[in-house]
């Protein structure tokens, strides 16, 4: 079964996410096109899971962290 792609920003913190980073930080535009993909792929992901048994992790939220760690070492390497 697939998991439910849910925004806990304040489960583990009194701040979210969205007041710890920058308005101008370089992520948020690139947040933006992948929420809107991964919304187009919604219907796929789907497809690949079935109706019954334990939910899993949502697809999404293991897209997100693959494309931000990705993200980070790009910029590790590169020395920003």
């Amino acid at each position: 079964m697939r998991g439910i792609d849910d925004q806990t920003g304040a489960l583990f913190s009194y701040l979210s996410p969205e007041a710890l980073v920058p308005a101008d930080h370089p992520l948020r535009p690139i947040r933006v096109l992948v929420n809107q993909a991964l919304a187009r792929l919604s219907p796929t992901f789907d497809k690949l899971y079935p109706a019954s048994g334990r939910a899993s992790i949502a697809p999404e939220k293991l897209l997100r962290a693959l494309l931000l760690q990705a993200l980070f070492l790009v910029c590790v390497r590169s020395g920003n």
